[in-house]
């Protein structure tokens, strides 16, 4: 990851027009931006849609970012969780809720991963689309983002103890969905 005054730079050349800045601000983030969509919808098609709305808002609005207001991640993060939540309003306008979107998941890396990390992957995607989208969303972005508590908490105009406490209980549910899912 690039230190904060290098991403500083990038972020000011951008902000001044550069292509290049914004190449790199983009391979810079794309993956984790990816795999937070991908893990709210676990679709393939969708998450890539949902990176490129994230990624043309970013040119949009990468003006309006100052470098003196705090964390570019939480600024990014902001505009993905917002773009999630139009998606998710504009899925159940179609009556396609987020539940009813589980799709099978596939994992490519590098490495091939066992087929018990496969198997409980798998599990854990069918226990995630059982929790509210609220609650997933939480998990996403602390687990999947990266982001702390408190990064979390200012981006949804919530107290710490609350969002500790939220996700605290997703993460109670969930575990106990995975061992009622084993039994």
């Amino acid at each position: 990851m690039e230190s904060q005054r290098d991403l500083k730079e990038i972020i000011a050349a951008c902000q001044a027009g550069s292509n290049d800045a914004f190449s790199l601000l983009v391979d810079i983030y794309a993956s984790r931006c990816y795999s937070y969509f991908y893990r709210l919808t676990g679709n393939f098609a969708q998450s890539n849609d949902l990176l490129s709305t994230l990624f043309l808002k970013l040119v949009e609005k990468i003006g309006t970012f100052r470098l003196t207001s705090g964390s570019f991640e939480k600024w990014l993060f902001t505009i993905a969780s917002n773009i999630f939540r139009d998606h998710l309003r504009r899925q159940y306008r179609q009556k396609k809720l987020l539940a009813d979107k589980a799709e099978e998941l596939e994992i490519q890396t590098a490495t091939t991963p066992s087929k018990a990390d496969i198997e409980t992957i798998d599990e854990l995607q069918v226990q995630m689309a059982k929790l509210d989208a609220e609650t997933v969303e939480l998990l996403m972005l602390r687990f999947y983002g990266g982001l702390t508590f408190r990064q979390i908490a200012e981006m949804r105009s919530e107290p710490v103890g609350t969002v500790l406490s939220k996700v605290h209980r997703g993460l109670k549910r969930l575990r106990e969905l995975m061992e009622r899912g084993n039994d």
